[in-house]
């Protein structure tokens, strides 16, 4: 096996290794979730407790007041089992033009969150909802009868003008193994194709994600002694022209304890942005220095990789 150079040594243009505007706020409600998949980088499931401190909470609301952001992007775990998601939800869509939740959907038939839905529909929350594949291999990723739910979920949504050009529903596609995601574009016109023709499910975009070797899904790797060939896989598809659309340039993401980080990702990798938290936040928004690691090149491999699907070069 070949040795993967440190992924800050492929970035030739020192701009690139720094923030621009940043016009995301991600929040990160904690760890906990009604699945355990097998793909997740943080290894969020029901046996996870993290989760954000009312303070923090609040702490994120007033930063969104002071600071005007684009997107707020709410995530887990699942992020909508946190007792103040609602309060956090409805006090934020009025300070920002889009508002996302990242729903597993299975959650929106449980008992508690059945009206979610409706709650989402009535504010125009934005449903980014994950969904591994258009057939029922999505079980041996996530769990028993978990395709039949979320098949059901979406219908729900549906049912409430999701992905009819109203309300917006975007699904988001994990590979089932350590290989890259296929074209967004031609994957998305099999989703499409499948979903609407067995199961009468509308959506509005598809976002391909590539696996991050971080959290179970790492372990996995580990476990199997496939983790060098996977870092390899990904070294050898790097694409220079994902460099400048990376989420981290343009975004912040707050962790359940409040530290403050580039992205999603690098919580994971317990790589926070030194010094700053969602109480003293102002300094993390001017530019900065980007903390990178190895999992960075899953995100610049092939099409590349973000929150919002490839990047676009």
């Amino acid at each position: 096996m070949m040795a993967v150079p440190p992924f800050v040594s492929v970035i030739t243009d020192s701009s690139l290794a720094e923030t621009g505007d940043i016009g995301t706020l991600q929040i990160n409600l904690g760890r906990m979730c009604n699945l355990s998949c097998k793909h997740c980088h943080l290894g969020a499931g029901p046996k996870r407790r993290e989760m954000m401190t009312g303070d923090a909470v609040d702490a994120c609301l007033e930063l969104l007041r002071k600071h005007a952001f684009e997107t707020v992007d709410i995530t887990g775990g699942s992020p909508e089992m946190h007792p103040a998601f609602k309060r956090l939800v409805s006090a934020a869509r009025p300070l920002c033009e889009n508002l996302i939740v990242r729903s597993n959907l299975t959650l929106l038939l449980e008992p508690g969150y059945d009206d979610l839905p409706e709650f989402f529909a009535r504010l125009s929350v934005e449903i980014c909802a994950s969904l591994p594949h258009y057939t029922k291999t999505v079980d041996k990723t996530r769990g028993d009868n978990v395709f039949a739910r979320s098949i059901a979920a979406l219908l729900k949504l549906n049912s409430l003008g999701y992905g009819r050009g109203c309300l917006s529903l975007n699904l988001v596609f994990n590979p089932g193994g350590a290989f890259l995601p296929p074209s967004q574009a031609s994957l998305e016109r099999e989703y499409r194709d499948v979903l609407k023709r067995d199961y009468g499910v509308v959506f509005d975009g598809l976002l391909t994600i590539t696996n991050n070797p971080l959290g179970r899904f790492g372990d996995f790797l580990e476990r199997s002694g496939n983790m060098e060939s996977y870092m390899e896989k990904l070294y050898n598809a790097f694409n220079p022209a994902t460099l400048p659309g990376m989420m981290c340039r343009s975004q912040i993401s707050v962790g359940p304890d409040g530290s403050l980080y580039d992205c999603d990702f690098n919580q994971a990798a317990e790589l926070p942005i030194a010094g700053a938290t969602i109480f003293n936040a102002d300094s993390a928004l001017d530019p900065r220095k980007i903390r990178f690691g190895q999992h960075c090149y899953a995100c610049t491999a092939g099409q590349g990789s973000s929150c919002g699907g490839a990047i676009k070069t």
